[in-house]
């Protein structure tokens, strides 16, 4: 994927439509999915940002996300922070918001590269990966300090072992300290959700179930 031009960023696509994770699920979202991913995860659903994309003016996606007047802005990937752009358009979209009707903005990351210069008004979504994506080897560590209190943690959940590899993580790493919500999701048609739910409730987890919800919806 050729790198995008300073005031511009390479995009697969941007679209309305429910947001289908994290403690925000159900709420109207402007999404804008950014090209290209260094990371290749064994149950990745959005092969088609993996790299490629459009450059698309800065400028011209603010404009766009704002005018759809969605209470929620999110900026995915692939992975978005892989991206010079990524910032400045972050950067953008909290600093033009209407004050009369304020927008929260969501950055979904996949771990691997570091948090620092994400706007203090940003919501960062950041996954841990666990060993049945693959890519367990992915995670900065130092992402751990930047956390923000607002900010949300997701594991992807393939079997037992990814659980227990899990909950290792988050009691070792105090992290229902260091953010707001930690969301545990299965992967689809590998975990049962009612058997992760199980597990949870057994063992008594500060971590909230995530089912994608827009994916029982049939939407994108």
């Amino acid at each position: 994927m050729p790198p995008a031009e300073a005031d511009t960023v390479n995009v697969t696509e941007t679209f309305v439509s429910l947001q289908g994770e994290s403690s925000y699920a159900g709420l109207p979202c402007f999404f804008i999915r950014l090209a290209g991913c260094n990371l290749r995860c064994s149950y990745c659903d959005t092969p088609g940002a993996l790299e490629g994309g459009s450059a698309r003016s800065i400028d011209e996606l603010v404009n766009e996300a704002l005018s759809a007047r969605t209470p929620l802005i999110e900026i995915t990937g692939g992975e978005p922070l892989l991206q010079s752009g990524c910032l400045p358009l972050l950067c953008g979209v909290t600093s033009r918001q209407p004050t009369n009707a304020p927008v929260r903005v969501l950055l979904e990351t996949n771990g691997s590269v570091r948090i620092d210069g994400v706007p203090d008004e940003v919501v960062a979504i950041m996954d841990v990966k666990c060993p049945g994506s693959g890519m367990a080897h992915s995670f900065q560590g130092e992402n751990l300090r930047l956390l923000r209190p607002h900010d949300e943690v997701k594991f992807v959940l393939s079997d037992e072992a990814d659980y227990r590899w899990a909950c290792d993580f988050v009691c070792k790493n105090e992290l229902s300290r260091r953010c707001a919500v930690i969301l545990f999701s299965p992967v689809a048609g590998r975990l049962d959700p009612g058997l992760l739910a199980d597990w949870i409730v057994r063992d008594r987890l500060p971590v909230r179930l995530q089912l994608q919800l827009h994916k029982q919806l049939g939407v994108r």
